[in-house]
């Protein structure tokens, strides 16, 4: 069934746009809650009509997104988790906390869901996320869990405190 979508529905367009999805998707999901109408030839002629209007706030989106980009890409943010043995976190960071760290530390709204994760984040250190800000413009955020400099202060005071055992059983041998 083809319908025209009145917003960005994700995978499938952005406003405007004519695709073709299921009826059932469409009658029960799309139209009651106005994400999409029927391609009718009335309906289409008067798509052509608001073409420019619909232009207009396309180019607004695209720029919206590119200056979120420019101020999220390539920054860090941190989250505060609790961090037991080995790095090891209790539970995993979600993308809400992503999305309040960053609203936090960097001043900018972002949508949890546009939070893309490969795999959970259940380790403590920097791992890389990526945010689909609109369409194919995305940005990648360096997130930082737990402290940066706990891990290794922690492995050369181990490192250390071995070191010295060593020492004394040296000595002690001798």
């Amino acid at each position: 069934m083809k319908v025209i979508l009145l917003g960005e529905l994700r995978g499938k367009g952005g406003e405007g746009d004519i695709v073709d999805v299921a009826q059932g998707y469409a009658e029960n999901f799309l139209f009651p809650n106005k994400i999409a109408q029927p391609a009718t030839p009335g309906n289409i002629k008067q798509l052509e009509e608001r073409r420019h209007n619909i232009a207009k706030r396309e180019e607004q989106r695209i720029a919206d997104a590119n200056a979120t980009k420019a101020a999220l890409d390539g920054k860090l943010v941190t989250v505060d988790a609790r961090i037991g043995e080995e790095g090891q976190l209790f539970g995993s960071v979600t993308t809400a906390q992503i999305a309040d760290a960053i609203e936090a530390q960097l001043n900018v709204t972002v949508d949890r869901k546009r939070i893309a994760r490969s795999a959970a984040i259940k380790t403590a250190g920097r791992h890389n996320v990526t945010i689909e800000l609109y369409r194919d413009i995305t940005a990648t955020v360096a997130v930082l869990v737990g402290k940066d400099d706990t891990a290794p202060a922690e492995e050369e005071a181990e490192e250390t405190v071995a070191e010295a055992a060593v020492e004394v059983e040296v000595e002690s041998a001798e």
